[in-house]
C-alpha cells in the first residue's frame, strides 16, 4: 500500500480505532525488534516502515 493511500485510509478511522491500529503496530514493532536481535527477520526494511506508520498515526490523532 502506498503512503498517500495509508494517509487516506488513516484519515477516515475515527479516534478510537486508530488508537488501537497504534497499539497494534508498537507490539508489532516491539515484536520485530525481539525477531531482529533473534535473527528471524528478513525484512529489515519492515521496522522503518512499522515506526513511520506509528508516526503518521500518531500526527493524525494529534490534529484531529
Amino acid at each position: 500500500m502506498k503512503r498517500k493511500e495509508k494517509v487516506k485510509e488513516y484519515k477516515r478511522m475515527e479516534k478510537q480505532g486508530l488508537a488501537k491500529e497504534v497499539t497494534e503496530k508498537q507490539e508489532h514493532l516491539r515484536a520485530l525488534r525481539f525477531d531482529l536481535i533473534g535473527g528471524k527477520v528478513k525484512n529489515v526494511r519492515e521496522i522503518r516502515e512499522t515506526r513511520r506508520d506509528i508516526a503518521r498515526i500518531k500526527t493524525i490523532l494529534k490534529h484531529a
